[in-house]
């Protein structure tokens, strides 16, 4: 029986989450190596019909890194990185397009539909406008070149709203269109952020492959539950946050500072992680609040 009131004490602990955010849009990024187990995904997108059952209006923008580079050896194309991301060539961009608009998008619209949801998937390109990425080597002052890589200029929000209208869960790749017309890798951080931006979601959710944001990196106990916007700055000089962390918490700020109203970081390993940041009074990653 003690089991059976716990169960109905959770559906009431979410309740009054489930009322705030009914009808409000919460975007959702997902990839790296969560990607690479079948019941981590599901259990993921699982949530994700949840959440668009009980009124809420999620819409998922995903990666697809392994399954790229797994493209490429069996295409024996050498990946090359400079900065930490993917230099883009003509025939890179080939099997990145294949990837995530043939393989990847499809496969998880069908896991949510496998789980009585309603989804619809979005290349990229068809709504994200980008312009050519570009940067300077700090160390030799010298142009940096990544191909056909692309930052976010603007969002064609309208397709995605129509689907929201309809009940159904978008499923975004992070690919965009050019002026030149040609077709650009994005960043899937980046991707989601100026989605959610343009949306003006209610949450942005990062899924990650850590707990969320920590004091010490060693120690999973110095979890930073909560974060305001004038914390973080201090935080990025300390060397708190650094690394591969950093792109993502600046993303988080922009964010926030564009209108949305909390961006959440979280760990996707753990089951039902999503759900429980969402519905519960102690929630489970890193919030950023203004």
């Amino acid at each position: 029986m003690e089991k059976f009131i716990e169960k109905a004490s959770a559906l009431i602990e979410a309740l009054p989450y489930i009322q705030q955010f009914r009808g409000d849009a919460v975007v959702v990024k997902f990839g790296g190596s969560i990607m690479e187990s079948e019941s981590g995904y599901r259990r993921i997108l699982q949530d994700i019909a949840f959440m668009e059952c009980v009124g809420l209006r999620p819409v998922l923008v995903h990666g697809g890194g392994k399954a790229i580079s797994r493209a490429m050896k069996d295409a024996s194309i050498a990946p090359n990185f400079v900065q930490g991301l993917r230099v883009t060539d003509k025939a890179t961009i080939k099997v990145v397009e294949q990837v995530l608009n043939h393989e990847v998008n499809p496969a998880l619209v069908q896991i949510i539909r496998d789980c009585h949801g309603k989804a619809r998937g979005i290349h990229g390109e068809d709504i994200l406008q980008v312009e050519k990425m570009t940067g300077i080597d700090p160390g030799t002052n010298e142009e940096l070149d990544w191909g056909f890589v692309g930052r976010v200029k603007k969002v064609d929000i309208e397709p995605v709203q129509a689907y929201l209208n309809s009940d159904m869960v978008p499923v975004i790749t992070p690919l965009g269109r050019g002026e030149d017309g040609k077709l650009y890798n994005i960043n899937a951080d980046e991707a989601a952020t100026a989605v959610a931006c343009a949306l003006k979601a209610r949450k942005l959710v990062f899924l990650t492959d850590v707990p969320g944001l920590l004091r010490d990196p060693d120690d999973y106990g110095s979890l930073i539950s909560s974060l305001h916007l004038n914390e973080v700055e201090e935080l990025i000089e300390r060397g708190v946050i650094s690394g591969g962390m950093l792109p993502k918490i600046r993303g988080m700020i922009n964010a926030v500072k564009s209108g949305i109203k909390k961006v959440h970081i979280i760990d996707a390993s753990m089951p039902h992680s999503l759900l429980l940041e969402l519905f519960t009074d102690q929630g489970v990653g890193t919030e950023i609040v203004e």
